[in-house]
Formats: C-alpha cells, structure tokens, sequence
C-alpha cells in the first residue's frame, strides 16, 4: 500500500514542472546513450567504407519498423497501465502487462519470419551494387532474426516508466547502449582477441546490447517495481485488453511504421541523385537522433503522467503536463537547430566524409534542421493523444508530416534536378503539420472532458 501511496503522490501531487524533470530526465539521458550508440555505430561501419555505411543506411528503415512494433506496443502498455494504476486497479495494471508482452512476443515472430525471407528481396528493391547488398542483406539478417530482445527491453522499461520509477528505466537503456557501445569496436575490428566481423559485428553488438537491456529491465522490475506482478504460467490473453491496447499501439506503430516507409521511398528520389546522397541523408539520420531523442525521453514522460492523471480526473495537471512540455520538447529543438546550423562540416567529418559528401551535406543539415522549430509541438501533440487513448490522431498527424505533406513535395522538388531543394520537404511539411496537430488535440481534449471550465 505505501508503494502505491508514493506513486499516487509522485504521479497524482508533485508539482508538473518537477515531475516532468524527475521522470523526464532520466529517460532523456538514457534516450541520448541511445542516439550516441545509433551515432558510433555509423562512424564504425564508416570506417569501412561509404559503401558500408550507404548498406547500414539503407537498412535502417526495416531497422527502424521494429522499433517501430516495440514501442508501438509499448506506448499501449504504457497508457493501459497507468490509467489502471490511475484508477486504482491493480489487477487491471497487470493484466495490462501480461498481454503487453503476449502482444510483443507475436510481434517479434512477423520479425523473424520477414528476416528469414525479406532482406534479399528488400536490398535488391535499394541497390544494383553488389557490395552495399552483402554488407546489408548481412547486417539485417542478423538484426531482425535475433530481435526478440529489443521487443523485451522495451517492455521492461515500459512497465517501470507507468508507475514512475524511470530512473530505473534508464538504467536498462544505458546498460544496452555502453554495451553496443564498448562492443561496436572489438566486433567490427577484431579486438582484443575477437574475431574480425566487420558489418556483422556491428549488427552482433546492437543485438547483445538489447539481450542486456532485457536482462537488468527483467530484474529491475523483479526486484524494484512490486506493482507489477507477472503471472505467465497462468497467463491466458484477455481479448478485451488486447483491444483496448491496440486502440493506442497500432496507431503507433503505423504512425513509426510510415517513417520507415518514408525513409525507404526517400533513399529512392536521392539515389536519383547519387549513393552519396543517400549515405548523407543516413548519417542525418543518424545525428538527428541526438536531437530526437531527448524529446522522445520527454514523451516518455508525458504518456504516463497525462495517462494517470486522465485516470484520475485531474484536467488541471494534464493542461500543466502539456504546456510545459511543449516548452521543454521546443527548447530542446531549438538547440539541435543551432548545432547543426553552426557546424554541419564538424558532425560529417566524424563518419570520414568526402569533400563530396561535404559539398552534399552542409547545405542538407542546413536546411533540414528548420523543422526542427516545428517539431516539439509536433510531438508533444501526437503522444498527448496516444495518452488519451486517441492514437488515431496521432496516426493523422504522422501521416501528413511523413507522408501527405513530405514526399510529395520532395518529389516535385526532384524533378527541378536540384538536390537542396528537395530538402526543403522537411521544413515545410512539419509547418504544415503544426497548423494541423494543434487543433486536433485541443479537440481530444475537449471530447475527453478534461478541458479546464473557465
């Protein structure tokens, strides 16, 4: 009972503004150990050739769709479970959990199957090169076969994050991530008595890392986290849990699944260009993270509290949850704008650019980067939604910065033969989508009662 009273006092009574820094600070430190070891791995593999980071580039968006599962999920774990603890449910709360990781497991079959038979035929869709196609038919197969522990991890952390305990949680991403990190070199290079793997290692280290997230996430709720009690030997899948979670991780994963689309038909309109171009908008990719992920941490946050508090009917703190929110994910972009405006040749140099790729680069970080001013309300938006159940919203905000808004302009951009006009499909799409997100959740808002009565 005094475990539940503390996070009620945590979720429910601490001030906004110190909850948002307590839970959200941990999550974003663990998030930038995340973006750093996405950044190592690509200055490694570029050690090897451009040839080999274009391969891990053009990879990552079936990479990135498994993420796109994993935290999928884990964001309808994340909101099932703390509007049960919300509530005052705690049998609710695990049967959340229970069928969150009954959901994973099925996600990470598809995975398995789509590794076995999808990377040959989805490397030959990218490239004619025979050397970028072994390194990444390599690289993926290894990513995706041995996946299972990304979808564990993830939710490991998630269940530590709805009842507010994210100090944990970013304990099992920074044990994964300094685990790529500190074997990205000895797997890829033959170090210390290991063989020499090349991309393989690179792929071996992201998936020991993930084996060793899952391992501290699974003890750390075992031993720190008592209001979630798992029961798999009597476990049988609750199909009207499963449904209310899909409400909200479906949405999700589609809305994540569309970047990985995006950046699939994106690497086509720039391999028009040259592979140079699609190495570029890799290594962007790559460094943009940095920037990103503090405001996912940050989101990790707002879920869960604007969930509980929705539980708890208190509009108050929800409003307080937004507002500052969007402050701090704004602050947080803004800053990522000045870095990569200032010193653009700086972060290419880091993955052996060649002064071609210079000469493609600086002016695409330039001005890609403009959207970042949209993007922090962007997010903030979307994952309020999902927080409210509402992950259909999320889904038509994705779509037109993603989708509707981005490719087409990219295209049509294209056909002047161009390439820094074509960057300008970020910026503009993300302004466009400001003037959407904004009013789609005050609606949300609105429809869940939780508007504040002037």
């Amino acid at each position: 009972m005094a475990q539940r009273l503390d996070v009620s006092n945590k979720m429910g009574e601490m001030p906004v503004k110190k909850l948002l820094l307590n839970m959200g600070i941990p999550m974003m430190i663990s998030m930038l150990v995340q973006a750093l070891y996405n950044i190592v791995d690509g200055i490694f593999v570029a050690q090897i050739s451009e040839n080999a980071l274009t391969a891990v580039s053009m990879a990552f968006p079936m990479q990135n769709l498994i993420i796109a599962f994993a935290v999928g999920n884990g964001v309808g774990i994340n909101a099932n479970l703390s509007k049960a603890l919300g509530s005052g449910d705690p049998k609710k709360a695990n049967s959340a959990a229970e069928n969150g990781l009954f959901l994973q497991g099925l996600s990470y079959l598809l995975f398995l199957i789509l590794g076995i038979f999808a990377v040959e035929p989805y490397m030959r869709a990218q490239t004619d090169d025979p050397e970028i196609f072994s390194y990444g038919v390599t690289y993926l197969r290894i990513v995706m076969c041995l996946s299972m522990c990304v979808f564990a991890e993830i939710s490991f952390e998630r269940f530590l994050q709805s009842t507010g305990r994210t100090k944990y949680s970013m304990y099992t991403q920074l044990c994964g991530a300094l685990f790529n990190i500190i074997f990205d070199p000895i797997l890829i290079f033959g170090l210390l008595g290991f063989p020499k793997m090349g991309v393989a290692g690179a792929a071996a280290a992201t998936v020991g890392g993930q084996f060793f997230g899952a391992a501290v996430g699974l003890l750390l709720n075992i031993k720190k986290n008592p209001e979630v009690s798992l029961n798999v030997k009597g476990f049988k899948p609750d199909g009207k849990m499963i449904g209310d979670m899909c409400k909200v991780s479906v949405p999700s994963i589609v809305m994540s699944s569309v970047i990985s689309l995006t950046i699939f038909l994106m690497d086509l309109i720039l391999k028009g260009f040259s592979t140079t171009a699609v190495a570029v908008f890799g290594v962007y990719g790559k460094l943009q993270s940095f920037v990103f992920m503090p405001v996912f941490g940050l989101n990790n946050a707002i879920v869960p509290i604007i969930a509980y508090n929705y539980g708890a009917n208190k509009p108050e703190r929800i409003h307080d949850t937004v507002k500052y929110g969007i402050l701090y994910a704004t602050g947080i972009m803004l800053a990522g704008l000045l870095l990569m405006q200032t010193i653009p040749r700086v972060m290419l140099g880091m993955f052996d650019a060649s002064e071609y790729m210079m000469e493609i680069g600086v002016p695409a970080f330039r001005i890609i980067s403009i959207a970042f001013v949209f993007v922090g309300v962007n997010i903030v938006c979307s994952s309020g939604c999902q927080a409210f159940g509402k992950g259909i919203y999320s889904l038509i905000i994705s779509v037109i910065r993603q989708i509707a808004a981005l490719l087409p302009i990219a295209w049509l951009m294209s056909l002047t033969g161009k390439l820094d006009l074509v960057w300008l499909c970020y910026p503009i799409s993300e302004a466009i989508a400001t003037c959407i997100a904004a009013p789609l959740f005050r609606r949300v808002i609105r429809k869940s009662g939780m508007d504040i009565k002037k």
